[in-house]
């Protein structure tokens, strides 16, 4: 018998999400590999070995094993845009749009993101460490074992530094891997107000430079980890001209690249973004159906965020649907932040995604899984439970894995395996 260090075995499905390089798109979206009373063996941080229970049993010798008891194994979710770097709160804003203001107009009177600026500005690097920390926390325990996390908080040079310098100490310090995205172009701070074009001459010419640099001696980079850099191309933010300067001196620096695009206005953005290659695109909510062949024959992935609309209150969620009919990669992601999108949570992502949006559950899983991995520099690292993959694993509560989606709210994993050790529940 060979040797390894985890069995997991006796799952009612081991839902593998395996296939073909790249993301997913079209029918490939709903092949999900579902091995019955399946088994994954683990050996350090690595997969070697999926198939039926019996058989790996009869192979393995295991130093540690996991009897899943009839339940569902799938990837460890993937949280490809988040906003958990920050201060403060804004409960209050919540209440406002209660009353029905919208996000613009709070964003117009001070609020939204200069709120958020004004007390993470105020904030060490340890106490936004502090803050951050219950946050990864509690997406571990929701599912998410890899996410992405974008500084834009600061909108002032040693602020945005402050944030990278805390997503550093973060991914040392807890379970969930982190991905880091360079936002310095997220809004126009106050002291530039009327001068968007000034600020993001200081953020070409000092923050991205300085943002590099911070990179090159990271943990990041040693472990070939990327850099993004994102902008926020939208009404009240950066018009595609400004977005476009700072992506392609970002480009330029080795940045990859990412941008906010189409979430209340069409500006062009895509466009732009697609042009130079970008990774991703984020939001996509008013975006015109007739970019949708443009954005299918790229190799850029669409990552939709339907907390947002569902938090906003809105009725207009993206196109999800016909973006995957006409061949798009589609990724889900939940953008938690502090105002727009208060959420951690990638099942209820999912569960909103196939409620309002049309996804089938399969394909919100592979939306947050192998697609997400994409999405953010990892695919064919992280997001699927095949041989050479990294061991990210989750042991679900229930037999069959759409319960991710079926239950609202709920806490559907009993157990997470990041880089093959047990981090939520118990091995045995």
């Amino acid at each position: 018998m060979e040797p390894c260090d985890l069995l997991i075995h006796s799952a009612a499905q081991v839902v593998t999400c395996a296939g073909p390089p790249g993301p997913r798109r079209g029918a490939a979206m709903r092949e999900l590999g579902i091995i019955s009373d399946g088994a994954v063996a683990i050996r350090g941080t690595t997969i070697i070995a999926v198939g039926p229970s019996a058989e790996l049993r009869r192979r393995f010798h295991p130093a540690r094993e996991i009897n899943a008891r009839g339940r569902a194994v799938c990837p460890g979710l993937v949280d490809c845009h988040t906003h958990i770097v920050y201060a403060g709160d804004r409960v209050a804003e919540f209440e406002q749009r209660c009353a029905g203001a919208t996000y613009q107009e709070i964003m117009a009177a001070g609020g939204g993101i200069l709120r958020t600026m004004r007390l993470t500005r105020a904030a060490t690097t340890a106490e936004l460490v502090e803050a951050t920390l219950p946050r990864l926390q509690q997406m571990l325990r929701l599912g998410t074992t890899t996410a992405e996390v974008k500084t834009g908080y600061g909108l002032a040079r040693d602020a945005e530094l402050r944030q990278l310098a805390a997503i550093g100490l973060l991914a040392a310090a807890q379970p969930v891997e982190l991905v880091p995205t360079f936002l310095p172009a997220h809004a126009v701070p106050p002291e530039f107000a009327g001068r968007a074009d000034a600020y993001i001459d200081l953020v070409i010419e000092e923050m991205l430079p300085l943002a590099r640099d911070w990179y090159r001696v990271s943990s990041f980079a040693a472990r070939s980890i990327p850099l993004f850099a994102d902008v926020f191309c939208e009404r009240g933010a950066f018009d595609v001209a400004q977005s476009r300067r700072v992506l392609a001196a970002a480009q330029a620096l080795g940045f990859s690249l990412k941008a906010h695009v189409d979430e209340f206005a069409e500006l062009g953005g895509l466009a732009m973004a697609l042009e130079l290659g970008a990774t991703s695109v984020d939001h996509l909510d008013v975006t015109n159906p007739v970019m949708f062949p443009a954005l299918a024959v790229s190799a850029t992935v669409a990552v939709l965020l339907p907390l947002v609309s569902l938090n906003l209150g809105l009725s207009h969620f993206a196109a999800a649907r016909q973006m995957i009919d006409a061949g798009v990669a589609v990724a889900l992601s939940t953008d938690a932040n502090p105002g727009s999108a208060p959420s951690l949570s990638l099942p209820l992502t999912m569960a909103i995604a196939c409620r309002y949006m049309r996804m089938l559950p399969a394909e919100a899983l592979l939306a947050t899984t192998v697609n997400a991995a994409h999405a953010i520099g990892l695919g064919g690292r992280v997001g699927a439970i095949m041989p050479g993959m990294q061991a990210d694993l989750l042991v679900l509560t229930e037999a069959d894995y759409r319960w991710l989606m079926y239950e609202l709210g709920g806490s559907p994993v009993e157990r997470v395996i990041k880089r093959g050790q047990v981090v939520v529940g118990e091995s045995e």
